[in-house]
């Protein structure tokens, strides 16, 4: 079975656009500069880019080749450097406590995977560090503006809330936003955000 990212990725073109996610660019402030973020499920780039534009110190994780080259080639037009990294984030491993902040954008993994790869976030960063996710939930099937067709890749808000128990609960969303990223994201749909203190 080939890579579907891996070749949604191949065009030239940057299908969730070339600018950040809204939430990541609202929500940027709290991290402090110069600091390390790694950005899970990260596509084309354009969170990374964005965040190494502002002075961080940005690591890119994604299980499609083509879209971590795609990554490289506009953190080059901008100028900043990204590390970039293979990874499949249901069943390899990512360092432990070595980031001061990570990030995932519309990570979809299917039900059975999703916590494994929301731990995986939370284990990245150090002690006192932030995780950032905005995702779509599972009324996002309804809405036809972006995301996966089935429930079982969307998430469901009462899973995300157990999750984040026993942390420091920053931002918590539920609910319509709109979203113009590129052709494969635009219109209100329905997300989830959380914001994260480990």
């Amino acid at each position: 079975m080939g890579n579907p990212w891996h070749e949604r990725f191949g065009s030239e073109e940057y299908v969730y656009g070339e600018e950040p996610n809204l939430f990541i660019k609202k929500q940027s402030n709290r991290l402090e500069k110069g600091k390390k973020v790694v950005c899970f499920a990260e596509g084309e780039g354009r969170n990374a880019v964005y965040l190494a534009r502002e002075g961080y110190e940005v690591t890119a994780y994604d299980y499609a080749l083509n879209g971590l080259k795609k990554t490289e080639k506009l953190a080059q037009r901008y100028g900043v450097n990204i590390t970039t990294k293979q990874k499949d984030l249901i069943q390899e491993q990512v360092p432990v406590e070595e980031f001061d902040a990570a990030i995932m954008v519309f990570g979809h993994f299917s039900k059975q995977d999703q916590k494994t790869v929301f731990d995986k976030l939370v284990s990245a960063v150090k002690p006192g560090g932030i995780v950032m996710m905005e995702v779509y939930s599972e009324d996002q099937v309804r809405y036809g503006t972006g995301g996966p067709k089935t429930i079982d890749m969307l998430y469901d808000p009462v899973d995300l809330l157990q999750w984040v128990k026993g942390y420091k609960t920053l931002h918590f969303f539920y609910g319509e936003e709109e979203r113009i990223e590129g052709q494969l994201h635009t219109g209100v749909g329905h997300i989830i955000q959380a914001i994260i203190e480990k």
